[in-house]
């Protein structure tokens, strides 16, 4: 107090260099955070839900197929004996595939060719005969169309002419028979030559029902009738 009874003023320090306090953290908005933790809980639940679903699939599908495989083990061997064994494959008979158009396969059997040369075949060797008729050596076409002939004819080769033919009667014309495929082997007569051949033919034809093939051979005697395969005679639709 200064003299008189007058109080001095008060005085205050000031230090320039203490530091200032800092500033508290902005906050945040409010929902951002909340949303995006509920959205990866919600992901995390779902992929948990996933994992027990398919652990429960597998353990009924494991449990399922353990009773089953139980069930048959405990099966009696009366049991099994009732059950039906399949056949084999290979003691099945093969069933039996028609052909989709007419068809002929024939082979020569033990009859020699009649006296005019028309070969006879074989009836009673399981002849290949859809939709067409055979009748006195004769393939009789049962539908009109485009067929392919053919004959093979096994014989022996003398010094004398074989001649090999397929021909065809139609009620169309009227007269002698019509040569459709022949094939004429001649030799020299320079003493007896004994040795055999084949003679092939074939061709396509255009047939009309109840036209007539057949297969014609000159000096019959030439024919060797020994197996099956030897001498055949076909036709079939194209």
């Amino acid at each position: 107090m200064a003299e008189g009874g007058v109080p001095y003023p008060s005085v205050f320090m000031v230090d320039s260099h203490a530091a200032f306090p800092s500033l508290p953290p902005k906050p945040r908005p409010p929902g951002r955070g909340g949303v995006a933790q509920s959205l990866l809980f919600l992901l995390v639940g779902l992929a948990l839900c996933g994992l027990a679903i398919e652990a429960c699939f597998i353990y009924h599908l494991y449990s399922k197929q353990g009773s089953v495989e139980s069930g048959s083990a405990g099966m009696s061997i009366q049991d099994q004996e009732d059950i039906p064994k399949e056949v084999p494959p290979t003691s099945r008979p093969n069933p039996i595939v028609l052909p989709s158009k007419p068809v002929a396969h024939l082979t020569a059997g033990p009859q020699a060719p009649h006296g005019d040369g028309v070969m006879v075949w074989n009836m009673q060797a399981e002849p290949i005969l859809h939709e067409m008729e055979y009748k006195d050596g004769k393939l009789v076409i049962q539908k009109e169309g485009y067929y392919y002939v053919y004959s093979k004819i096994f014989f022996s080769e003398v010094d004398v002419a074989f001649t090999h033919s397929v021909c065809r009667t139609t009620p169309r014309y009227l007269g002698k028979d019509i040569e459709l495929l022949e094939s004429r082997r001649y030799y020299p007569k320079f003493g007896k030559i004994m040795s055999t051949s084949n003679s092939y033919l074939g061709g396509v034809f255009h047939l009309f029902e109840d036209d007539s093939i057949f297969v014609k051979v000159k000096n019959v005697t030439q024919v060797r009738i020994q197996h099956s395969t030897e001498n055949v005679f076909g036709i079939y639709m194209i």
